[in-house]
Formats: structure tokens, C-alpha cells, sequence
């Protein structure tokens, strides 16, 4: 599960692919310690930050969030990112994350 509770709400794996073909959520993969991470590409660069900021817009989008709820607080120079999510209500937002993962999955 590429989700993860967090204290301040939940965390998210992504693997991401800069300079892909087109913006968007390409699955899932495998990750050390029978984890699993999210595998995500951006048309940006990786360059002055363009990749990251380009994910973090599309995550938003992609789960109706504000950016501002979005942020990277492991791996900003590598293509293995935690993404932190603030949210008032972890579990909630945990369940709606699964929910969403199993229907891109289906």
C-alpha cells in the first residue's frame, strides 16, 4: 500500500518519472520492505524543481486537495518521493486514498 497513516495525516510513495510523455498516475511497483509506491510520470524536467512541482499540482488535482496540503518531505532529489498530505482527518482521507487506488486498479 502506497499509503501510510501519518501524524499529521498521511503519507504517500511515489515513484516519478520526470520528462515522461504525458502527466498522470502510471500504477503501482514494488518497493523495499514489502511496500509499494505509486508510480507517477511528469513532462517537466528534472530541473529547478520543475518535476516536483509538477507532481504535487497533479496530485492535488487528481484528489480534489489544495496544493498547499502537499508536501515533499523525503527524496526531493530523487525519483523515490514521500509526499506528506496535511489533513485535519488522516482516516478519512486514508479510506478516500484506498478507495481511489482501488478504482485505478479495477
Amino acid at each position: 500500500m502506497p499509503f501510510q497513516p501519518h501524524a499529521k495525516g498521511v503519507t504517500a510513495q511515489i515513484r516519478l518519472t520526470p520528462g515522461a510523455r504525458r502527466t498522470g498516475f502510471l500504477g503501482t511497483m514494488p518497493i523495499a520492505d514489502d511496500r509499494t509506491a505509486l508510480k507517477a510520470g511528469v513532462s517537466a524536467p528534472p530541473e529547478d524543481g520543475k518535476a516536483n512541482k509538477e507532481l504535487l499540482k497533479m496530485m492535488a488535482r487528481e484528489w480534489k486537495l489544495p496544493k498547499s496540503s502537499l508536501q515533499i518531505i523525503a527524496g526531493e532529489t530523487s525519483r523515490q518521493k514521500t509526499i506528506l498530505i496535511e489533513t485535519g482527518d488522516g482516516a478519512g482521507l486514508l479510506a478516500r486514498l484506498k478507495g481511489w487506488l482501488q478504482a485505478q486498479e479495477d
